[in-house]
């Protein structure tokens, strides 16, 4: 198949929604902005602790109505339940496990990196201190994972 039939088949899918767990609103400003930038218009539920996503991946409470998210974009030093506290949850259990998770911190830890994957993440990025790099490598993971990946099924 080529590589345009495969973006013309791709775009029958459903937009993918990301949920940003990021508790730092500068960091969370930042990658709305780049998405915006880059005309990566899928909506973006955010939330700061991580109680509150295993809550919401639940739809417990107040998120009983809400989707589930098509990627999980998950910081690890958050509130509550740290990110690999959330990222073990998430892939114990049957229901969500299938959703991909991208750690998007600033730690360059071999540990974090090792517990992380030992979690099953899907991606483990580290957040560059410079701006524009900073921007590129959002604009880029965006774009991957709302125009390039096929998820695992249908939402």
């Amino acid at each position: 198949m080529s590589v345009y039939r495969k973006i013309i088949s791709m775009k029958n899918l459903q937009p993918v929604k990301f949920l940003l767990v990021e508790d730092d609103d500068a960091h969370a400003s930042l990658i709305m902005y780049a998405f915006k930038d880059h005309k990566i218009t899928n909506e973006i539920d955010r939330l700061i602790n991580g109680n509150e996503v295993i809550k919401y991946l639940r739809k417990e409470g107040e998120y009983k109505d809400k989707t589930l998210p098509g990627v999980i974009l998950l910081d690890l030093n958050i509130p509550g339940k740290d990110g690999i506290e959330v990222l073990d949850e998430i892939k114990k259990d049957k229901d969500l496990r299938h959703i991909p998770v991208v750690v998007l911190t600033t730690s360059r830890s071999l540990m974090d990196r090792q517990n992380a994957y030992k979690q099953y993440v899907n991606s483990y990025l580290v957040k560059p201190v410079d701006f524009d790099d900073f921007h590129e490598m959002i604009k880029e993971m965006g774009t991957y994972w709302s125009n390039w990946n096929v998820p695992s099924h249908d939402e």
